[in-house]
Formats: structure tokens, C-alpha cells, sequence
């Protein structure tokens, strides 16, 4: 089971304990939520305490992984304790097209004339996905991959009729319209172009809206990003529910 730990604003003239910890249903699949108070006037040095106790009592339940509130800051106490963040980068990845679409349209780059760039240290599902999809959208796709694009190629221009740019040098990747990697290449020296790191964890994810039917059931405060890939991950949210 995933955990997941929110804030709880304190109650005035009420006795409340600092940390509870109890199942919580969300889109039908099942978490260990903490709830942890934390006001205004809650010292540092309780906060943590707090924070530690949630995280001791998760990891004896079996928790590993846990969806954090926004802006949490205290990884030390979950990592003492064997809790490690809920990964987003699958979910950064299946927005990788959708991220690219958006980026170009606010610089009025036009989709079909766009160079599109990918780059990547080995082949993967995530990566013919991606690529797949750029492909169907942009005329002008560049494949920077050590093995493997060959067949991919071939795929692409034998089950859709498109083509891929195999082994850019320096100069186009640094020159795409947009350029995505699934790994990093410090070396390279972007100007104005779209870059999206999809290796990143704290890179911004931007805006991931759901139907509002669902948006109504997700609790407040709970890191976005995570929470949506711990869903996706678990199956009750499909990627054609992401509004990215």
C-alpha cells in the first residue's frame, strides 16, 4: 500500500492528536493516509517529531512509498525511516507530447514545421511511446539514441507512414525547436528553444487537470504530481483522463 500524508490545521478548544493514521479510499484505490497538525505556531522542532512518528508507524504497516504535501521539506525524517517519495518521472513522461504541444504553441511555433528533438541514454517502452507520439504530431523528429532506433524507425514508416532524423549531432539538438530528455546532457547549450527534462523530479510540472468529477474526490494539500502517478500506477486513472 502507497501512503500519503497531508497537513491538518488545529482545532481551537479541542484536544487532538498530533498524528493519526487511518485507510483512505481515493478513486477506489486504497492509501495509508497521516494525518500530521501543523499550525502557525507549531514549533520546528515538533513538526518533525510529528513528521517521524508518521513515518515509523507507516514503514510498520509495510509503507515504502508516500505521496508528500506540496513544498515538503522534511526528507530527512521519511528517509530515516525507510520512506521514499511516490516517483512522478512515468507520469512526466506520458505528458512528454502533450508538454511539447502546449510549449510551442505559446512561442507560436507552428506543430508541422517544428524540430523536435528526443535524447536518451537506452531504449524503452516510455521512450518508443513518447517518440511515437511526437511522430503522429510534428513532421520533424530527431532520435538521439546509442541503440535500437533503427527498428523503431522502421516501425513508425511501416505502421504510420512517418520518419525519424537517427543520430542528430551537437548542433541540430542544441538548434530543436523543442528538445526532451529522458536523460541528462550537460554538454549541451540551449538558447530559446523548449527543453524538457524529463529526468528531473523537481522540474515543474505545469498544469494536470482531471474531469471534475474526479477532481472533487482528490483531498487537498496532497502533492499533485505524485498522487496522479501513485492513480496511474494503481489503474484507476487512465491517461486519457489527464488533461495536461
Amino acid at each position: 500500500m502507497i501512503g500519503i500524508l497531508l497537513w491538518k490545521d488545529p482545532q481551537r478548544g479541542a484536544r487532538q492528536r498530533p498524528v493519526t493514521l487511518a485507510e483512505r479510499s481515493i478513486l477506489h484505490m486504497r492509501f495509508l493516509c497521516a494525518e500530521i497538525v501543523r499550525g502557525p505556531r507549531t514549533a520546528e522542532a515538533a513538526l518533525g517529531w510529528r513528521v517521524s512518528s508518521a513515518a515509523r508507524r507507516m514503514r510498520k504497516l509495510g509503507v515504502t512509498r508516500v505521496v508528500l504535501p506540496e513544498g515538503f521539506a522534511s526528507m530527512a525524517q521519511l528517509e530515516k525511516h525507510g520512506l521514499r517519495p511516490v516517483s512522478t518521472l512515468s507520469l512526466r513522461r506520458r505528458l512528454a507530447a502533450d508538454w511539447v504541444r502546449q510549449a510551442l504553441a505559446e512561442r507560436g511555433v507552428s506543430p508541422g514545421g517544428a524540430r523536435v528533438a528526443v535524447s536518451a541514454a537506452q531504449m524503452t517502452g516510455e521512450l518508443v511511446r513518447t517518440v511515437t507520439e511526437l511522430s503522429l504530431r510534428h513532421r520533424y523528429v530527431l532520435l538521439d539514441v546509442p541503440y535500437g532506433g533503427e527498428e523503431l524507425c522502421r516501425r513508425l514508416r511501416r505502421e504510420y507512414g512517418v520518419s525519424l532524423l537517427l543520430g542528430p549531432d551537437r548542433e541540430q539538438l542544441e538548434g530543436a525547436d523543442a528538445l526532451v530528455l529522458f536523460d541528462p546532457r550537460t554538454e549541451l547549450r540551449r538558447g530559446d528553444g523548449v527543453t524538457l527534462p524529463l529526468y528531473d523530479e523537481a522540474a515543474p510540472m505545469g498544469g494536470v487537470s482531471l474531469p471534475p468529477a474526479l477532481e472533487q474526490q482528490l483531498p487537498e494539500g496532497a502533492g499533485r504530481g505524485q498522487l496522479l502517478s501513485a492513480l496511474l500506477e494503481g489503474g484507476v486513472l487512465r491517461r486519457s483522463q489527464l488533461n495536461a
